[in-house]
């Protein structure tokens, strides 16, 4: 099966390079997973076309004026197009963890903070996140360092390097060797092992402050080969099996809280 993820890598792909700094993928993967509980979840479906609820991006976390939400769905303000930040049924968060595994703590208190303002506000909302781990040992550093180099030697960035990323061009490591970022071989399993101690909990118990699903996606992207989502890969993940189920207990959880 094609996932949104899939699609993220796609659009990467397209681009040349993943801007970590944007999490530009985040909007792709909360746009396909819109459209998959659409055509998967029937209470969800009902209560969108009645206009009970509605979908909006990017919203304002609660608590945190700093922080966005990358998918919030819920009841809009009465007379407003505005969501209600009291009334959210849905909130996910898309993360990742890929050019320097090493920051992978501050991702993960980002997620932390996430839960905790969610479910201070609506502690039955369904609540989800996705992280890409990165398999790679080595990341060519376009946001923060290619771009930069670029300037300093007065390159141009779009017609001269953008065409060459994520091609297979190794010339690229050699050519900005001082814009790599190094991963030891064990981080992506040590990053996976630390989003796993996120809390979680069952569709049922809305009293406990967790998580209704953790999705963690293993990616190739060094912004010198072509990105892709390996099937299989070293952490053990199936993708397609783990979306699926995500779907699921996102289906099962809001049709539980607002239809039963």
């Amino acid at each position: 099966m094609k996932t949104p993820f899939d699609e993220a890598i796609d659009r990467i792909r397209l681009r040349g390079f993943h801007n970590h700094r944007q999490e530009d993928h985040s909007d792709t993967v909360s746009e396909g997973i819109v459209f998959d509980l659409r055509r998967g979840c029937a209470a969800f479906r009902k209560d969108e076309e009645e206009g009970v609820v509605r979908v909006w991006y990017n919203v304002q976390s609660p608590g945190d004026r700093r922080r966005k939400i990358d998918l919030f769905v819920g009841e809009p303000l009465p007379g407003s197009a505005a969501p209600d930040i009291k009334k959210v049924r849905i909130a996910l968060e898309n993360k990742s963890v890929i050019t320097a595994h090493r920051n992978k703590t501050n991702r993960f208190d980002d997620l932390q903070k996430t839960l905790d303002a969610v479910w201070a506000e609506r502690s039955e909302a369904v609540l989800v996140a996705t992280v890409l781990v990165g398999l790679a040992d080595r990341v060519l550093n376009v946001p923060d360092r290619v771009k930069v180099e670029c300037r300093s030697r007065r390159r141009a960035f779009d017609l001269e390097v953008r065409p060459r990323l994520s091609t297979g061009d190794e010339s690229l490591w050699t050519e900005f060797e001082f814009c790599v970022s190094r991963n030891r071989p064990g981080d992506p399993a040590q990053t996976a092992g630390l989003f796993r101690t996120l809390p979680t909990r069952s569709p049922g118990h809305t009293h406990v402050a967790g998580y209704d699903y953790v999705l963690l996606v293993p990616v190739f992207i060094d912004n010198v080969h072509p990105p892709a989502i390996p099937r299989p890969n070293a952490l053990g993940i199936d993708v397609d099996a783990e979306y699926q189920r995500m779907l699921e207990q996102i289906c099962k959880a809001y049709t539980a809280r607002w239809h039963l």
